[in-house]
């Protein structure tokens, strides 16, 4: 599960995609409607607000934004609130953003180089824009990261 912090315009298609399927998941758990991945560690943030579900409903709402700037069709009906119900905003250290744009940026490199030179290039990873949804502060990687080398 990858539910980036990064502002969803830096995902490629595929990103995007497994991101919006991803969260549907996330929310699934929160709602107790699954007995998989309720230990995933991307989860921590979302459970430590006041309001979990909303919290990735909102983030959703996110990614169901860029989907449609690009003219895609993400289902929306499928979630379990509508837009602006949350007003819960979360932080995400400048340490998560650059590890994950960094990690983001090796991963599209590799199946959509046109997609990583016109849209990533020029990006430093310590300025990575996060998702709308989060609010940038200083700080290191996150502790609930799985750090890939």
């Amino acid at each position: 599960m990858r539910l980036w912090s990064v502002h969803p315009s830096l995902l490629d298609r595929r990103a995007l995609v497994a991101c919006w399927r991803e969260g549907l998941l996330a929310q699934k758990v929160l709602l107790g409607r699954t007995k998989g991945y309720t230990n995933h560690p991307q989860l921590e943030r979302f459970r430590a607000t006041e309001d979990p579900v909303g919290t990735v409903v909102a983030y959703l709402h996110g990614i169901a934004d860029e989907a449609d700037h690009r003219g895609y069709s993400f289902d929306r009906t499928r979630l379990e609130r509508p837009a602006g119900e949350s007003t819960q905003c979360l932080t995400v250290t400048r340490g998560q953003l650059a590890y994950e744009f960094a990690f983001l940026r090796q991963k599209v490199l590799g199946r959509d180089p046109e997609w990583a030179v016109s849209t990533l290039e020029g990006v430093p990873a310590e300025d990575a824009p996060p998702h709308p949804l989060f609010t940038r502060v200083d700080g290191p990687v996150a502790s609930w990261e799985r750090v890939k080398d």
